[in-house]
Formats: C-alpha cells, sequence, structure tokens
C-alpha cells in the first residue's frame, strides 16, 4: 500500500524540467520522435544523466543557421550516435558510437565533436547505421524544428 502511495505521489509532482515539443524525422529506415532543444538552457541540458534512450528517439538540437557547431559527452550516460544536419537537411557528418566518459575527466579533456551545422541529432549508440543515416542522405523533417 505505501509503495503504490509513493508511485501515485511520483505521478503527480511536477517535473523539475518541462517536457519539450516533439520533432519527427523520416529517416531512409525509421521515423525519428526527437525532443526539441532550441534554447540555450534546453541545448545545454541535453540528454545528460539520461540512462537509456529508446530506439528511434532522441533528441534535436535547433540553432538559428548553419555554422561549426561543438558537441561534448558532458554527464551524459549513454553511448550516442551524434548526426550534425544543414539546414536543408542533408547529413553533413555522424560520429557514431561517441562513449561515455568518466565523471573524473575536466572538462578541459572532454573531446570535441565538430562539424557545420543547423542541427545536430543525438541518437542511442547505432541507431544511425540501423536508420540509414549516412553523410549525404536527406532527412525529412515533419514539420521544421
Amino acid at each position: 500500500m505505501f509503495g503504490a502511495m509513493l508511485l501515485a505521489a511520483a505521478t503527480v509532482l511536477p517535473s523539475p524540467n518541462p517536457p519539450l515539443p516533439m520533432t519527427l524525422v523520416e529517416a531512409p529506415g525509421a521515423q525519428l520522435r526527437l525532443e526539441t532543444a532550441s534554447t540555450p538552457a534546453e541545448r545545454a541540458r541535453g540528454l545528460m544523466s539520461r540512462t537509456f534512450i529508446p530506439p528511434h528517439t532522441g533528441m534535436i538540437f535547433v540553432f538559428d543557421a548553419d555554422a561549426p557547431i561543438s558537441f561534448w559527452m558532458k554527464d551524459t550516460l549513454v553511448p550516442l550516435d551524434m548526426v550534425f544536419v544543414a539546414s536543408d537537411g542533408v547529413v553533413r557528418k555522424i560520429f557514431a558510437d561517441v562513449p561515455v566518459l568518466s565523471p573524473n575527466v575536466p572538462d578541459a579533456d572532454i573531446p570535441l565533436e565538430s562539424a557545420s551545422a543547423r542541427y545536430v541529432i543525438e541518437l542511442p549508440a547505432g541507431e544511425a547505421a540501423r536508420d540509414g543515416i549516412v553523410p549525404g542522405v536527406r532527412l525529412r523533417f515533419a514539420r521544421a524544428p
């Protein structure tokens, strides 16, 4: 009974972070459901502290225009694929299976993954290849982020 009350209480407490809007993206082999991070605070938080990301889901980071962008794996607990996408939806670069880093790694020693893009999509490691996402392929946005 006590466990059920705790569960009920947990479901009505507000989340510390409001839910992000979703963006649907058509990849060659799957439809992706991506949380949309478009503000500096949302982009800074990203997928930090997540312990699991279901298949065909992840996050899309939206920037104002195509430009050089760098990403890192600070406080990210699952390995990821990072997909750098141009304004026209064409995949420019993929960093596959970017590993989790020890929390003891100083910020200055965290490797940066960089490319020119307007969007960066983070997916569970291996998902980009499974979904047919390769450099040069065009992703289609069901709703522009």
